[in-house]
């Protein structure tokens, strides 16, 4: 596994600078981790890895392969998630397959002190650990020999990471898939119970998904619940808006709250998916 690459910590609207995010209040409020065991390998259908992201500091992943084995689709397309709050890799291993049945090579990662990756959670450590993992990542897929197309996908929480990489590697992502994206950290902040007397408001641009959405140049799908009560479907829709590549792609679930999108569409969210991914194949 090669030494993480340098983050280029800028203070830039890809959210990398997110330090001042970093107090006990905000940590306590926006980050819940839970230890789960660790998933076991399925030799040729599920490979669990980790990425090194500091010293003695490892974010835990699993990668779940399409086809019979990795080796009968190395072309098949490579999406890596990054899950909402309070969930780990763990949850995904009876998700994963399904991405697997529409030909995709699915790759889950945690964030610090969840599943079984090692030290605490932090905003900053959150975005920093993204840049870290993609490299490695890459590396990952090209020693399993997958070739195909790489996606970055993001459920709630996740969305701030899988933008940070969208406007960072551009050139090496095909495409971003977001589900339940926020726009504004700090609205999101506050709903979470973060005093908002605590937020200097002036910082609010350097973590916004809506500023990061608005580098990005990538083909975007959105998926959103028409009912979600933590992250507005409203939010969504801005980031639809203001995605600027020729394909922008939506979907809003009927009834949907933040956490029913796949019991209530699931067949569609899978068809959107995978109609997007195949769509990109094809520019």
């Amino acid at each position: 596994m090669r030494k993480p690459e340098e983050s280029g910590v800028d203070g830039g609207p890809d959210g990398s600078d997110a330090s001042f995010l970093d107090s006990p209040e905000i940590i306590r409020c926006v980050f819940h981790p839970r230890r789960t065991r660790p998933t076991p390998e399925i030799p040729g259908r599920r490979h669990p890895f980790f990425f090194s992201v500091e010293t003695d500091v490892n974010i835990d992943g699993v990668i779940h392969f399409a086809g019979e084995s990795a080796s009968k689709a190395p072309n098949a397309p490579n999406i890596l998630f990054f899950h909402g709050n309070g969930e780990t890799v763990a949850d995904y291993d009876e998700i994963g397959p399904l991405y697997n049945e529409q030909g995709i090579n699915f790759a889950v990662v945690d964030y610090r002190g969840y599943g079984t990756s090692s030290g605490s959670p932090s905003y900053s450590a959150m975005t920093t650990d993204a840049v870290c993992i993609f490299p490695q990542y890459l590396d990952i897929l090209k020693q399993c020999c997958l070739s195909g197309p790489v996606f970055v996908m993001g459920r709630s929480l996740g969305s701030s990471p899988a933008l940070d990489l969208a406007v960072r590697f551009q050139d090496r992502i095909s495409g971003l898939i977001l589900e339940s994206g926020f726009v504004y950290t700090y609205q999101l902040l506050e709903k979470l119970g973060v005093d908002p007397r605590s937020l200097d408001g002036s910082r609010e641009l350097l973590v916004s998904n809506l500023e990061k959405m608005k580098k990005v140049r990538l083909p975007t799908l959105l998926i959103h619940g028409e009912n979600d009560e933590i992250i507005p479907l409203s939010d969504g829709q801005a980031l639809f808006k203001a995605a600027s590549h020729r394909v922008r792609e939506i979907l809003v679930t009927p009834r949907a709250d933040h956490n029913t999108l796949l019991i209530l569409g699931f067949g569609e969210y899978m068809k959107a998916v995978s109609r997007f991914v195949e769509r990109v194949r094809t520019l």
